[in-house]
């Protein structure tokens, strides 16, 4: 792109730029503030490594969260944490300072630390693609950055510091947004959004040295890479891809790749093989290294080069929970000859889509490609025959194509050609359900007439020039349904069917590729490198550059001495970021050349052209004076009595704060950082685990983390207080919560969620310019006040939502109140899962005469007004679901039974009910965004899905088995419960329940599983139900299908007619022989008891003979003189043995008869 346009002469230019720099401009005077310092954040990551170190910055590929934090949190012996609790971190830290033009970015940071500012950091996660695997929801955390010193020596006491916060990390998102704005404190600085997105394309090699798995990295930038080389388009799946990738430089296998949205970038030559196949029907000019066609999405990257299709899938561990990353580039259709890749710009269905054009054999078809979890299959359309077939053509070519979601179809751009005439165009309809073509359109052969008009309906009896229609592509946006054909030429239609020839683009220029904000804004670049831009809904058409507005802004930047502009540039592509659009700009400065990207000042550059054109010179005394004519039919404009956002935009957010340090200076260490790390992990830890069937007593994602420590806060706090916490870290139980009140900014919010009848009410506030007020005569002397401002409110579905405007004239305020509504008619959407499936269209305001003219002066530029498109998603909104409610469950199961009996094995967290006793459930609505909770007052269906009598016996039923047990049509006595209600399905299969039921009643027939239950012990047998509850097409006040599932506890259950009576007959047996045998014991007691006597008698005798034979042999043969008198006292001693002898045998005789007659006294 060359920045010399048309000559102007040199006295017009000083004039603008004098009335530009010297005028003062009442209008726009709202945000003049001179002495505001040009100030802005910084960014960069660093790993646990790298904290404290100056210059350092890493990558973002590292996913899995690091076991560095446990050692510190077990330092916290007195804190209020779980000690049992196992705390993890993140990989990586933010490091924020900020930089003022002219000042020293060290010196800053430590004058803001001074005065108190403390960044707070807000990281948006997006919502991952696959629905299925993850759960849909919008989340946010908020968190206060941390001042830490750098760890480099230094002799001051404070030399270099900065701000850290943990960069999260969260499972299904890779692309992040993080927005750094001010505490309030210290000095002004913009808030400023960065692109922080995990890049799963790189890997750690040997040395710790990350490296691209897709090619090698090329430092050095050639110029003829991109000088004189022409723009391309820059396709990716809008909001999801992490990774934006650029082709198009001449002669090389390499991309242009960024993981910042081309805030940094890399050039990487790709390791593709570049060989040529080619055959007879593959028709190919010429061979060449270039990539001509590059598409990225969340987890795969797409090329083309030549006719050859490559794809590359990252390792994103957060998307796939497994490594499913190419080990090289794989290609794809290889029988095929691809002409050209087709984006498609929005994700659907859980999947990513692209579509490749074929040539040669396969002229007519289109593959289809399917993207879901990081793997690519491809289908050719149409199945059954080729367009030309289907549409009744001998030739013709598919040279664009655009798939919309909304109907599942395919629109593609035929070029047919036919001998006896000339070749044309016509838009094509192909259905992917039914497998139907029809043909939508044919576009003119030649250019329509306008006659100096601005659009022109295209009817058919128009005139026409003798410029061709040459279309080469399409562009629909799904939110206000506009479809886009362009060429030498823009066509513009909300039907596909009616189009609207704009007729500002000269037909003499030729679009090279358009490009969409999805938003309301639309850029084109032509073949000659032009920029020339239009709003949605608009029909003027602006030329942007070379222009006159553009003329101005480089002379005002060159005297600024900006280092993003240059006398040689060459732009290399253009698109847009956050509703702003942005060039990718090769400058050659000094023979020195870089690539910067810069924003291109859409509203800046038509307030030039206005001014510029729109000004008269006069005289007033000895002096000339400038006026301008201002265009806009307002002064002031102010949106007002702005809801609360979060019920609309489905925004969940959390706070954290870093723990508080018990040091003098304030500065954290790197054990501090550590326990911040672990206190937001487990924060979004909570939240990630905060999916339970059951209801805790307190809808709150943390209110477990803390219901055992909150008696104890004063404790904590009179800790820190005397500088007694241990690890000196004081963790402040309030600093980690979820936010239910944001308010709204005075500004439509980024999207509407609407369930079925919901409604958006605000107001719009607009003064007028002059006196722009006439009365109306009505009946009698009556007279009506009308204002000639106007608002139009252009809805995309009006078939599916209503916009009632209702107006208020101010005359005192020369104002107008405009009360707008925004209502669902209840019509357009079945029931579906929260966030899923949702039908999208849009709201435009249009204040009449505002496009193009109006804009409000900002800190941050001028600003666009009077055109504001809001996309409205139409369905159940993220973040409600269905939860069984135990606490009201009990409370009112005890009062209806009289009673509560719990399970022996008391399970707080699944209480039991018994089996005889009727059970009346409840449950909640509640919102994770709005933190209501309330109960459930639709309609629902009850069924027993599953079940089993202990937890690991748990097993599904078949749908034949669901219907038995839970249908009161069954006649099979499987019925496992019964209700009094007698409201039942249409189909009468089951019955329908609310909370009013008169509860159920557990039966357990003859055939259902949980009849005759075997005991595991000696109490009662238990069972454990696996229940589903849903409102599927029985509840018509939402359009969400709650469904739930949860284990139900029940004990108590009956044991069978057959076991009952098995059981009593083993029992009776049991006791009636434990009986008998008790009986024959004590018969048979006494007659035991005197044989064992009577034998011990016997044995005593034996043991006494024995020994008096042993005395009589030993007193022989020890003889001496003395042996008279031995044997005289032998003789003594064996007549007193003998007596003792036979006095004990008596003894022994007369026990027996003793203890009979005592047991026959008893």
């Amino acid at each position: 792109m060359s920045l010399p346009g048309p000559a102007w002469p040199r006295l017009r230019v000083l004039r603008a730029l004098w009335a530009l720099l010297a005028v003062p401009w009442a209008p726009w005077r709202l945000w003049a503030i001179e002495d505001i310092q040009e100030c802005t954040w910084q960014v960069v990551l660093n790993q646990f490594a790298t904290v404290g170190k100056n210059r350092e910055s890493d990558r973002f590929f590292d996913q899995e969260p690091l076991d560095t934090v446990g050692s510190v949190f077990s330092l916290l012996v007195d804190a209020p944490i779980d000690p049992d609790e196992k705390y993890l971190g993140f990989p990586y830290y933010l490091k924020i300072n900020y930089s003022c033009k002219g000042e020293s970015s060290e010196a800053l940071v430590r004058k803001g630390h001074l005065t108190g500012l403390k960044p707070v950091v807000l990281v948006t996660f997006q919502s991952p693609v696959n629905f299925r695997h993850w759960k849909i929801e919008q989340l946010q955390i908020q968190m206060e950055a941390a001042p830490f010193r750098s760890t480099e020596p230094c002799s001051a006491e404070v030399c270099v510091m900065s701000w850290y916060t943990p960069m999260p990390i969260k499972n299904g998102s890779v692309v992040m947004h993080v927005d750094v704005s001010s505490n309030g404190l210290g000095p002004f600085i913009p808030d400023k959004r960065f692109q922080v997105n995990i890049n799963g394309f790189l890997q750690r090699q040997r040395g710790n040295v990350p490296q691209f798995t897709m090619g090698n990295e090329l430092l050095d930038l050639v110029p003829r890479y991109f000088v004189n080389a022409p723009s391309r388009p820059l396709w990716y799946t809008v909001d999801q891809a992490p990774v934006l990738i650029l082709g198009g430089i001449p002669g090389e296998k390499s991309i242009l790749l960024s993981d910042t949205s081309f805030k940094d970038f890399f050039l990487v030559e790709l390791s593709i093989d570049s060989c040529w196949v080619g055959s007879f029907y593959c028709p190919q000019a010429g061979f060449t290294a270039t990539i001509y066609d590059a598409i990225a999405t969340e987890s795969t990257l797409f090329i083309r080069q030549n006719q050859l299709v490559y794809y590359f899938t990252g390792t994103y561990v957060t998307l796939h929970e497994s490594n499913h990353g190419s080990g090289s580039w794989v290609r794809v259709l290889a029988t095929e000859c691809i002409k050209k890749l087709c984006p498609v710009h929005f994700h659907s269905n859980g999947s990513e889509y692209i579509m490749a054009l074929t040539t040669g054999k396969h002229e007519g078809y289109v593959h289809f490609g399917t993207i879901t979890d990081g793997r690519v299959s491809f289908e050719m359309l149409p199945r059954q025959q080729s367009v030309c077939e289907g549409i009744q053509v001998v030739n013709c070519s598919i040279t664009w194509a655009t798939y919309t979601a909304d109907d599942s179809s395919l629109l593609l751009l035929v070029e047919i050609e036919e001998p006896a005439i000339r070749k044309y165009f016509q838009v094509v309809r192909y259905d992917l359900v039914s497998d139907y073509l029809a043909i939508l359109y044919t576009i003119p052969e030649f250019i329509p007439d306008a006659g100096g008009l601005e659009f022109l309906m295209i009817l058919g009896t128009e005139s026409y020039t003798n410029f061709p229609m040459v279309p080469k592509g399409m562009v629909y946006n799904p939110y206000n349904k506009l479809l886009f054909i362009w060429g030498n030429f823009l066509l513009q239609s909300y039907d596909k069917e009616n189009f609207i020839y704009l007729a500002d683009f000269p037909k003499e220029l030729s679009i090279k590729y358009l490009v969409s904000s999805f938003r309301g804004d639309v850029a084109v670049v032509t073949e000659t490198e032009e920029i020339w831009y239009l709003l949605d809904g608009g029909y003027r058409v602006y030329k942007l550059f070379p222009s006159e507005g553009w003329q101005v802004h480089v002379s005002l930047q060159a005297m600024h001495q900006s280092s993003l502009h240059a006398p040689n540039e060459t732009m290399v592509t253009l698109f847009y970021e956050d509703n702003k659009l942005y060039q990718l700009v090769y400058l050659i400065n000094n023979q020195q050349g870089q690539l910067v990207k810069r924003l291109v000042p859409v509203e800046q550059l038509l307030m030039y052209q206005q001014l510029s054109k729109r000004y008269l010179v006069q005289r007033q005394g000895s002096h000339p004076t400038l006026s301008f004519t201002n265009l806009c039919p307002f002064t002031v404009m102010r949106l007002r009595d702005l809801p609360n956002p979060q019920i609309y935009t489905r925004q969940e957010r959390y706070r954290a704060r870093p723990p508080r340090v018990l040091e003098p200076s304030g500065f954290h260490s790197e054990n501090s950082l550590a326990v911040y790390q672990g206190l937001v992990y487990y924060l979004l830890w909570l939240h990630s685990k905060y999916d339970k069937p059951y209801a805790d007593p307190v809808h709150d994602p943390t209110w477990r983390w803390w219901k055992n420590n909150k008696q104890d806060q004063d404790y904590f706090s009179y800790l820190a207080s005397s500088w007694q916490s241990a690890g000196h870290v004081h963790i402040d139980m309030d600093s980690y919560e979820k936010i239910y009140d944001l308010q709204a900014e005075h500004e439509l919010p980024e999207r509407i969620f609407l369930d079925k009848g919901t409604s958006y009410r605000f107001s719009v506030f607009l003064t007028a310019r002059g006196h722009s007020f006439k009365s109306e005569p009505e009946q009698g002397f009556l007279f009506k006040l009308q204002s000639q401002l106007g608002l139009g409110v252009v809805l995309a579905n009006p078939d599916c939502i209503e916009a009632v405007v209702k107006q208020k004239v101010l005359v005192n305020r020369n104002s107008v109140l405009f009360w707008v509504t925004l209502s669902d008619k209840r019509v357009c959407f079945e029931q579906g899962i929260s966030g899923h499936h949702l039908l999208t269209t849009s709201m435009l305001l249009k204040v009449v005469g505002s496009a193009g003219h109006c804009f409000q002066n900002t800190h941050q530029g001028p600003r666009m007004q009077g055109n504001l498109l809001v996309p409205v998603l139409i369905g159940c909104p993220p973040g409600k679901r269905l939860a069984f409610d135990i606490t009201y469950t009990l409370q009112y199961n005890r009062l209806q039974n009289k009673h509560y009996f719990d399970c022996v094995h008391v399970d707080p967290e699944m209480p039991c009910f018994l089996f005889r006793d009727v059970f009346y459930p409840f449950f909640l609505i509640q919102d994770l965004v709005t933190g209501e909770s309330g109960s459930f007052q639709g309609s629902y269906v009850l069924k027993v899905v599953g079940g089993g009598p202990t937890l690991d016996s748990i097993k599904e039923y078949s749908e034949e088995d669901i219907y038995r047990f839970n249908s009161p049509l069954d006649r099979t006595d499987s019925l496992i419960w019964t209700t009094k209600n007698r409201t039942t399905t249409k189909d009468s299969a089951f019955n329908i329940m609310s909370h009013q039921s008169l509860g159920i009643e557990w039966l357990c027939l003859e055939n259902s599983p949980c009849h005759d239950t075997v005991p595991h012990s000696i109490f009662a047998p238990e069972f454990f139900f696996k229940v589903l509850v849903s409102n599927r097409g029985v509840d018509k006040s939402t359009y969400c299908d709650h469904q739930l599932t949860f284990l139900l506890h029940i004990h108590g259950l009956p044991l069978s007619a057959k076991r009952a009576l098995f059981i009593l007959m083993v029992s009776a047996s049991l006791f009636v022989g434990l009986v008998l045998l008790y009986i024959a014991f004590c018969l048979l007691l006494p007659l035991m008891v005197k044989a064992c006597n009577v034998l011990r008698w016997k044995i005593n005798n034996i043991i006494a003979s024995e020994s008096y034979s042993t005395y009589v042999t030993s007193s022989r043969v020890f003889s001496s003189p003395s042996r008279t008198k031995a044997r005289a006292g032998s003789r003594v001693g064996s007549r007193v043995s003998s007596r003792a002898v036979s006095r004990v045998a008596e003894e022994n005789a007369a026990e027996p008869e003793e203890t009979s007659r005592r047991r026959s006294l008893a």
